[in-house]
């Protein structure tokens, strides 16, 4: 199907590389999450090349757990165009896109999970996301996946879908039916105002949001695997392979 860019379509994304992967032991005992094979192609080139097809291009990467063997995966990468953003300690999620807040420009952008891995639909989940985002009401706008549908998928979910895409966060001892599938849109001046200088969670972020009525969702109609540990990865290979999805993720 062919798909045509929105014009407000983000063209820098945010790439999230630099966790430690600890319970994908052993595998990253010697190599960084992002950087381990699903059908024989890393996690970060999954994501970087769909960010590639949804016209991104320029992509920053950050890292910090064996960072130079992401830095030199990379060299040589045009599409999009790769700025590495290394960090010497770990700053999570928000404080990792704080600190690149230089190479992101003011523009909305992707931010993307390098340890994760999905299928699209019918229409590529970048560019559903893109002819969604309404900047006029939102702050960011996040791409769900049910819980019942995730792959390897066993918690208690992360947020509540009013029939807008408005979002709530799920309760301390409640259930959710949606889990935050990695991906969203999210306007990058949120990450410097009134933020930690060291390591925060884009939790902050998203809760501001969602006190200002301007955190939405948009559930994912493709396949979403959570790819935690060893064991997730091999059951997430094993049904990769069943009936020619394979192809598909290539």
């Amino acid at each position: 199907m062919t798909v045509t860019i929105p014009d407000t379509a983000p063209q820098i994304a945010m790439v999230l590389a630099a966790g430690q992967g600890l319970r994908m032991r052993p595998l990253t005992d010697h190599m960084p999450k992002p950087l381990i094979p699903v059908l024989g192609k890393p996690m970060l080139d999954h994501a970087l090349d769909r960010l590639a097809a949804a016209g991104v291009g320029r992509a920053v990467v950050n890292s910090h757990y064996l960072g130079a063997m992401i830095g030199d995966h990379l060299k040589g990468r045009t599409s999009p165009a790769i700025t590495l953003s290394p960090e010497d300690t770990l700053l999570e999620t928000g404080g990792g896109v704080k600190k690149a807040l230089p190479h992101l420009g003011t523009a909305p952008v992707y931010t993307v999970n390098a340890d994760i891995f999905w299928l699209d639909g019918p229409v590529p989940a970048l560019r559903r996301l893109a002819a969604h985002w309404n900047p006029a009401e939102m702050d960011a706008l996040l791409l769900l996946m049910a819980t019942t549908k995730s792959v390897g998928y066993d918690g208690l979910g992360d947020y509540h879908m009013d029939p807008l895409g408005g979002l709530t966060r799920r309760g301390e001892r409640e259930l959710a039916p949606f889990v935050y599938a990695g991906v969203q849109i999210v306007k990058p001046e949120l990450f410097a105002a009134d933020t930690p200088d060291g390591a925060f969670s884009t939790n902050l972020i998203w809760d501001r949001a969602q006190q200002a009525g301007r955190l939405f969702g948009l559930a994912h109609d493709g396949l979403w695997f959570h790819i935690g540990t060893p064991a997730g990865l091999r059951e997430a290979e094993d049904l990769l392979a069943i009936g020619g999805v394979r192809a598909v993720a290539h």
